[in-house]
């Protein structure tokens, strides 16, 4: 299931905003300074004034200083659906947590989207927070990139760890520097299992293939349609319709804030076929799992729209009878409701899903890596290095960091390729799943991101 409410980091509903005043760390993006007329702070928050995002912190260190927050200010700086979900009583709620916070960096990836890292008494507390505007200026998204616990030192560990967040654990860490995956440790890495966002990553094979084709190209602007507008994770769906974004930019958006408008509108440019044929192209072993293969609005259609009937009818169905169903009744359906898509928190969909192995993962991976090789390709590294979900590898010894994750409640998947300064390239996957309970949310990222980093630092030692 495309995310709804993650992206790897934590959005901040109301575990999000617990999170918060937590670790006392965010950054808000967008333009203007505040009413109160409070004076900027110094250092890197007022050395970093050269863009719209943070320019923003400037005014979010002012504003948390007067807080309640007005309707009217709130209104000034945040997206209006984007408020509508969060509500203001909450926002105000978390914001009390900014309280005395000292901004320590800023990290700006995605275009629209900066991440900083504060702390409150001394270095005692730190945590950093992602937020992302629209094309307004305005706030439409904001999350907590969590930072790794304890790196475990051996093979052993890593395993450990990852088996303490859930019961099913698949694992493939590989050496690709060949341009194929060189098994280096695994646990059960052939078998597919539940992979949700990370899906995109084979509609990001297909665009390549698209431009390289010459049937797409970066440059090229599309189109925001009622149609094409999905759930959240991501903000394209806040944008107005008929607001034009490039291709770049929209793919950009679907990996690094796994925006599942943004992953829509690319599937509508490439074509169904070409996603599916980009599942045999990487090399999947059973592309069948994914055929026909769904966007995110017709998964959530089929997920909440006369649940449970319409989804076994597509289930129980041949692949002539699902791509028969969703031409003539799910792809008309309107988009579920933001408050029906809060089941999807506590429904078990089963296999109404995207599936993948950790091994189909890292060919996906080395398949990327090839085109990216390729004139005209290398946008496809830049976006997938945009976001690497707080993995924070030694930038000492590696030089590039891929990501793309898949988060729902009983199922987390998390994907990483990175290469060395010395050109070694390792792909590190893990898919975790826990069929009997969702995995813990505020426990589980710490020692999945410390396990992964513990995976790169052993498979680099070799």
């Amino acid at each position: 299931m495309p995310g709804l409410c993650r992206r790897g980091s934590g959005r901040l509903g109301a575990s999000g905003w617990a999170f918060l005043a937590l670790t006392t760390v965010v950054v808000l993006v967008a333009a203007g300074c505040t009413s109160s007329g409070a004076p900027a702070p110094s250092g890197p928050a007022a050395a970093a004034a050269d863009t719209p995002a943070r320019a923003q912190l400037r005014w979010l260190f002012a504003a948390v200083a007067h807080l309640p927050m007005s309707d009217a200010e709130m209104l000034a700086h945040f997206d209006g659906s984007y408020l509508a979900t969060v509500g203001p009583a909450e926002l105000n709620r978390g914001l009390q947590g900014l309280a005395g916070a000292r901004l320590v960096s800023i990290k700006v990836g995605e275009p629209s989207t900066a991440v900083a890292t504060v702390a409150a008494g001394g270095a005692v507390r730190r945590g950093r927070v992602a937020l992302t505007v629209d094309s307004r200026g305005l706030i439409a998204d904001v999350g907590n990139v969590p930072a790794a616990g304890p790196v475990p030192t051996t093979w052993a560990g890593v395993d450990t760890a990852l088996r303490s967040v859930a019961p099913q654990v698949h694992l493939l860490v590989a050496n690709v520097s060949n341009g194929s995956c060189q098994p280096v440790h695994s646990i059960d890495p052939g078998a597919a299992a539940r992979i949700g966002s990370a899906f995109k990553l084979y509609v990001l094979q297909a665009l390549g293939a698209a431009v390289a084709a010459g049937t797409a190209g970066w440059d090229q602007p599309l189109t925001i349609t009622t149609q094409l507008k999905s759930l959240r994770s991501g903000v394209l769906q806040y944008e107005p319709t008929g607001t034009q974004i490039s291709v770049r930019d929209t793919a950009g958006k679907m990996i690094s804030l796994s925006d599942n408008t943004a992953t829509d509108m690319l599937i509508n440019l490439v074509g169904r076929s070409a996603v599916e044929a980009a599942l045999t192209a990487t090399g999947m072993a059973n592309p069948a799992l994914d055929r026909p293969f769904l966007t995110t609005h017709e998964l959530f259609v089929l997920a909440l729209e006369r649940w449970p009937v319409l989804a076994k009818r597509y289930l129980t169905a041949n692949e002539a009878g699902r791509r028969t169903l969703l031409a003539s009744t799910v792809d008309p359906a309107p988009l579920p409701t933001v408050g029906a898509a809060r089941a999807l928190l506590t429904r078990d969909l089963g296999s109404l899903d995207y599936f993948a192995s950790a091994s189909d993962i890292c060919r996906a991976y080395t398949s990327l890596a090839a085109l990216t090789r390729r004139p005209g390709l290398s946008p496809i590294g830049q976006v997938l290095s945009f976001n690497d979900s707080g993995l924070d590898l030694d930038p000492a010894q590696w030089k590039t960091t891929w990501y793309k994750g898949g988060y729902e409640p009983q199922a987390w998947t998390l994907a990483y390729l990175a290469t060395t300064r010395t050109g070694q390239s390792y792909v590190v996957t893990v898919l975790t799943e826990n069929r009997s309970q969702p995995i813990d949310a505020a426990t589980a990222p710490p020692v999945l991101l410390a396990a992964i980093k513990g995976a790169f630092i052993l498979a680099a030692r070799r």
